[in-house]
């Protein structure tokens, strides 16, 4: 009988959610991965691993490469109603490559548990590391990739967008939240994450102590964000609140409670609206933040302590968001060039 999988959300008694696909080694996996992952990813292997069982299904013992491929073929086609529809962007319908690389990862991880276990049969990852192509082959190098993504510019707002957000915001708390993202380019979860204590008032800077990753920084941040924080804390965040979070609900039964994913997304979709915006997202006011601290100088290994990127590649893609950085850095170049040229005509 072929098991059926069911993405479930369960909240034990010691309040930590717990998620389950219906499948005793999966939700074993699940369990294993809590122990060293966010819950936002435990949440997203979990989603994206019923939906790969769905698609083929199959005992996880008995999944093969050749059912991997088959399940990035049906990822890619049209949805059902939508066959006519596709991407601006590349032209393509289904999923985008990113979302099937993101579901890949999880059934790769998956696989790379039950290798290690050794107790179930599996013996290889059937999510292969690549197609060959004819350089590597011979040469044991990983392929081509099985799902070619694009690397996008992510995009920001200008002036006249960031003013009329902050004009939309209706609250010194929602104003403090924007600033952090963007002043400090804080990311989401470490604006809802902050802590009293983790404002470090007379350096001006703030203690992220659970970053992307788990990893913990010290970052600068402007001034004005202080005083937008003093402001929310002498006028609206209510007295005897029972948590040390710096960002608490206002109003309604939580009242005092951690401000949640949700609430926050309220907050700046409602902004949105309001000023007219059809973008403008917390990750939107990150990346506003980093480019215009390049734009203003600021050195490239400087914005990536900042930023909190492991690796520098990841802040590189700041160095073609500026609107002037790239074109001065060519005229500087093409003088020379131009030189030679008229020279050698």
């Amino acid at each position: 009988m072929v098991w059926c999988p069911s993405f479930q959300s369960v909240v034990r008694a010691d309040g930590r959610r717990e998620y389950r696909v219906g499948h005793e080694l999966i939700d074993e996996f699940l369990e294993f991965a809590s122990g060293r992952a966010r819950p936002n990813t435990v949440r997203a292997y979990a989603h994206d691993l019923s939906v790969f069982f769905a698609v083929i299904p199959k005992e996880p013992a008995e999944v093969t490469p050749r059912d991997v491929l088959r399940f990035v073929t049906a990822q890619r086609q049209p949805r059902k109603g939508a066959e006519n529809v596709v991407r601006i962007s590349d032209g393509e319908s289904g999923l985008s490559p990113s979302t099937i690389k993101r579901r890949l990862a999880a059934v790769s991880s998956l696989y790379g548990y039950l290798v290690i276990r050794g107790d179930v049969g599996v013996v290889t990852n059937p999510v292969p590391r690549g197609l060959p192509t004819r350089r590597n082959r011979h040469r044991g190098e990983r392929g081509a990739p099985l799902v070619r993504g694009v690397r996008r510019l992510p995009r920001i707002l200008d002036l006249g967008e960031v003013e009329a957000l902050m004009a939309a915001l209706r609250t010194e708390r929602d104003r403090a939240m924007a600033q952090a993202m963007l002043l400090g380019g804080l990311r989401r979860c470490e604006v809802l994450g902050l802590r009293l204590e983790d404002l470090r008032l007379g350096e001006w800077r703030v203690f992220i102590a659970d970053g992307k990753g788990g990893h913990q920084r010290l970052v600068p941040i402007s001034p004005t964000f202080f005083a937008t924080v003093a402001d929310y804390m002498n006028k609206e965040r209510p007295l005897g609140a029972p948590t040390d979070r710096l960002f608490v609900s206002l109003k309604g039964p939580r009242r005092g409670q951690p401000l949640s994913v949700d609430g926050l997304d309220e907050v700046f979709s409602s902004a949105r609206a309001r000023a007219g915006l059809s973008h403008g997202t917390c990750h939107e006011l990150r990346h506003t933040c980093f480019t215009r601290l390049r734009e203003g100088g600021m050195a490239i290994e400087a914005l990536q302590a900042q930023a909190g990127h492991r690796s520098i590649a990841s802040t590189r893609i700041y160095l073609h968001l500026g609107i002037d950085w790239l074109a001065d850095e060519y005229a500087k170049a093409v003088e020379a060039l131009a030189a030679s040229v008229e020279v050698a005509g």
